[in-house]
């Protein structure tokens, strides 16, 4: 993919940053010396983490440049490094390793979790937050529009741009027998959006981005405004006009024995 736009992605911050606030609100840790907030974007999870934990060491990490630009700006106080979440090693092991829609843009979770897993130190804990909207008219027609011409041949196969989740027993089962506690939930949550134009712009700054990236200008655009025409189709208007993005979410919380 090419890089990763700040702006765009900031321009819902809230509605981005909700989930993460109620990942790190099952984190039971009542302190922590070494933090690490994996795929850390522009810096509103980090952020999170350095007010719950104001005495630690917090570094956040991400493959994208401008992202580590902007978070720091925003947290000057905070260590951010680029990295890639695949082979990532700390130097100490953590008492907290954070991931906030970060994992589904990696591959091999049945080796990936538990490798996090194993890294941390004794009674430290593994939060992890995913996109589980695979099935959603959003992303369903993402590579829909993708699977048809003109867009196919530049697009390529479009099941192979996201990571498929194991679904929630299936992380249940890969940590389950090495730690303390396991807690694993999914959430949908439903977003009131202006318009189809806005979904649109929702979805362009993350999930959207491997399918229109490598189209030439012209195919981006019409790309866009079929996918827009067929968004507007799935998401009829509300009784006050807006539209209802669910957007359901996974969560797992896991715990190292001491």
């Amino acid at each position: 993919m090419l890089d990763w736009n700040p702006a765009l992605y900031s321009r819902y911050e809230d509605e981005r940053t909700r989930p993460a606030r109620e990942l790190l609100a099952r984190v039971p840790l009542a302190q922590a010396a070494r933090v690490f907030d994996l795929g850390c974007g522009p810096g509103n999870s980090t952020e999170l983490l350095v007010q719950r934990f104001p005495a630690a060491a917090v570094v956040g990490t991400d493959n994208s440049e401008p992202m580590l630009a902007s978070a720091r700006q925003r947290l000057p106080q905070a260590r951010f490094e680029l990295g890639d979440i695949a082979t990532w090693a700390p130097e100490a092991a953590p008492d907290l390793i954070y991931a906030n829609a970060a994992l589904q843009w990696v591959p091999d979770h049945e080796a990936l979790i538990p490798r996090l897993f194993a890294m941390l130190a004794p009674g430290g804990v593994l939060a992890i937050q995913m996109p589980d909207n695979r099935q959603e008219p959003t992303h369903r027609l993402m590579r829909e529009v993708a699977a048809e011409a003109p867009w196919a041949q530049a697009i390529g196969n479009p099941d192979r741009l996201r990571t498929e989740l194991l679904g929630i027993d299936g992380y249940y089962d890969l940590l389950a027998g090495e730690a303390a506690a396991v807690d694993v939930w999914r959430t949908a949550y439903q977003h009131p959006m202006a318009s189809a134009a806005a979904i649109v712009e929702w979805v362009s700054g993350t999930g959207l981005k491997p399918f229109v990236d490598p189209l030439p200008s012209e195919l981006k655009t019409s790309y866009l405004a079929e996918y827009e025409r067929r968004i507007a189709r799935a998401y009829p208007a509300r009784a006050d006009g807006r539209l209802l993005l669910a957007f359901p979410r996974m969560f797992i919380v896991a715990q190292k024995k001491p």
